[in-house]
Formats: C-alpha cells, structure tokens, sequence
C-alpha cells in the first residue's frame, strides 16, 4: 500500500501507519528525519490530526522518536535474530555493523539452588560459575544476563578471560570445549526495578526473558537467564515442512 483508500473500512491513520512503517523499514536509515507533518498530509491528502495520529502511535511502537522543534526521526533498529542456529551476540552485533560490549557486573563461585542444579544436571554440593553481564551494542544496553557454568567443566575461569574475551571463544580456545546445540525458551515479561537500572528503561517495560540451555553433544555446559529490552529486539522462526 502506498496510498490511502478513503473509501476502506481501515482507518486513515492505520492506513497512513502501514505506508510510513514500510518506508521505514525498507528505504530509510537509523536517525533518517522523516517528513514533516505538513509535508505527509500534503503528499497522502489526509488532514494533521489524522497525521499526528498515525506518528504518534509509531512513537509508541518505537518506530520514531521526536525532537522537539525539530521534527521526527528514525530510531535505531530492532535486532533481528534468527531461531534457527546457536548464536553468539558478539558474533551477531558485529555482522550488523554494531560494536558489542560485554560488562561484566559479577563473578563469583556459587551454590546452586535446586533449579540451577537441575538445568545443569549437577549433583547435590557440586559448585557453579555464576556470571552477571549487560550486553550492550553501540553504547546503548540490550540485554540484562545472568550465566551458570559447570564449575568442575571451566575450574581455572577468571574475571580477567571474561573481561577480554567473549564466554563462547573462551569454552573453545581455553576449554576444547564445542557447543553442539542450544535450547531456547522464550517469554514476554515486565522488566523489573534492578532490570531497568541496568537497561535504562522505564519499570514496566515489555522485556523478552530468553532462558538458554547449551550443549556440548548431551552433557549441558552453560544455563543463561537473558532479560532482552523489548523495543530492541525481535525473534523470527523459519519453519521448513
């Protein structure tokens, strides 16, 4: 659709949402002005409430943010992930053309509770590797995250290795060790007072909580908590028959 149908039963504003979602995500880049109110209003034949309408329903989707005196411009991207393959953010955020950062908030070796012993298949009294991180691309804080590692599977992990290196290069250069497959679990959630601290988000924001389950053949080698910020992130599934 590239123009609007007066006569449809689809409101204007929904209509004039679709052509402006589309020029957006197929022709326009991150940060990209958009035209300005009058401009659309004169270009679709529509009138300024019904323009206001349909903007500022995209600002509330995160299509565009606006500045004030100035007009409205393009926000950045929601990444993209596929669900089809055992990925790496690092490894992700680069083939975008983003520049990764892991923080590392906490390291420590831990007791597990009963949860965390039964998603690593441990024993009673075996120890964990539990490392708290935000991922962030392009200054800009993507995901709260919270790792379990087998401690007796990486014994001789440091801060400084996770500080230098991204976790899975480490599993493989340090440890021989190969992930071979992964197990996702996906939910949508409300992003939590600590959450939003560190994702410099408002509480109450929609998140996508992603629990992870890796593997190196059938013994488990890592658990992951991930809390994604919603306007960020977005997750495809290729189905094959």
């Amino acid at each position: 659709m590239n123009k609007i149908d007066k006569s449809s039963k689809i409101p204007l504003y929904a209509q004039l949402m679709d052509i402006l979602i589309n020029q957006i995500e197929n022709y326009m880049e991150e940060n990209d002005q958009l035209d300005s109110e009058r401009e659309i209003c004169d270009k679709y034949g529509v009138s300024r409430t019904t323009v206001r309408q349909a903007l500022d329903e995209l600002e509330k989707q995160k299509y565009i943010y606006k500045v004030h005196g100035k007009g409205n411009f393009i926000s950045s991207r929601r990444v993209e992930q596929e669900l089809i393959k055992v990925y790496s953010f690092t490894d992700e955020m680069r083939k975008l053309g983003k520049k990764p950062i892991s923080k590392l908030l906490n390291f420590e070796i831990a007791e597990p509770d009963s949860k965390i012993l039964r998603k690593l298949k441990l024993k009673e009294n075996e120890l964990v590797y539990k490392i708290t991180r935000i991922r962030i691309a392009d200054d800009i804080p993507m995901i709260y995250e919270v790792t379990y590692l087998p401690y007796d599977k990486f014994n001789g992990m440091t801060k400084k290795d996770l500080e230098e290196n991204p976790l899975y290069e480490i599993f493989k250069n340090d440890f021989k060790v190969h992930i071979t497959s992964a197990e996702e679990v996906l939910e949508s959630v409300s992003i939590n007072k600590l959450e939003s601290i560190y994702l410099d988000v408002s509480q109450g924001e929609p998140g996508l909580k992603i629990e992870r389950t890796t593997y190196e053949n059938k013994q488990v080698i890592e658990y992951t908590v991930s809390i994604a910020r919603g306007d960020k992130f977005k997750y495809r599934v290729c189905l094959k028959n």
